[in-house]
């Protein structure tokens, strides 16, 4: 499937949001290795992770096929999907 700029951008986002989901979760938890989490925290921790491995593993991806459909440096593709992700330009 052939996905624009704006789609991986947004694919990016979800990955980023997902991230940021599981750090959240760590934070809030604690250290794993000091307090023992319930089943219902690791569960819902390990449900977040496989959620982020999957968007960042579909969004790597789709840039490394939109980079050879599109005869660009997949590095650059990959570094201007991000940047737009995470510094978007301003609106006109």
């Amino acid at each position: 499937m052939a996905h624009t700029l704006d789609e991986l951008v947004a694919m990016q986002r979800a990955a980023d949001q997902a991230r940021n989901r599981v750090e959240e979760l760590r934070d809030s938890f604690g250290p794993p290795a000091h307090h023992t989490w319930t089943d219902v925290q690791t569960d819902t921790y390990e449900t977040a992770w496989r959620a982020w491995r999957d968007l960042a593993r579909d969004v790597q991806a789709a840039v490394t096929r939109y980079a050879k459909d599109e005869e660009k440096p997949r590095n650059a593709v990959e570094e201007e999907v991000r940047r737009t992700a995470r510094h978007p330009p301003p609106a006109p």
